[in-house]
């Protein structure tokens, strides 16, 4: 079951992504962008270890999204050798309306794919999911 539950898994997340192309970005462009809109502001040492990445490659990433105005910095209060990261307006619309693309494409397929009842088979499941991935 466990093989089979990540298999799927990779597969859903898969067909989502095919359902919100990039835009011009990289899938780790909107990973940070994704990260801040969830967790809010961060320095770029924050943002590459949530990423797995080297502070090196996330300033990069980082770069060119100052350069797209889909962030903006400011000097840390503390600490005048980093920056905190926020989204700007730009940013935080691009990530509503990749989300909202993925999310009617999924409400969608349920709605035509499943049941009624197994909706709610899904419905019910979400709670088992979400508890396994705080684990």
């Amino acid at each position: 079951m466990a093989k089979e539950l990540r298999v799927l898994a990779g597969r859903l997340a898969r067909r989502l992504r095919e359902q919100a192309p990039p835009g011009g970005l990289t899938w780790s462009q909107l990973e940070v962008l994704g990260h801040l809109e969830r967790d809010g502001p961060a320095t770029v040492s924050k943002l590459a270890r949530a990423g797995g990445v080297r502070v090196q490659s996330m300033g990069a990433t980082v770069a060119a999204l100052e350069a797209a105005a889909l962030l903006w910095g400011q000097p840390h209060p503390t600490d005048g050798r980093q920056v905190i990261l926020s989204l700007t307006d730009a940013g935080r619309s691009l990530i509503k309306q990749n989300r909202a693309t993925r999310e009617d494409w999924l409400c969608c397929a349920m709605e035509t794919r499943l049941t009624a009842a197994e909706q709610d088979v899904l419905a019910n499941a979400v709670e088992l999911l979400r508890r396994l991935s705080d684990a």
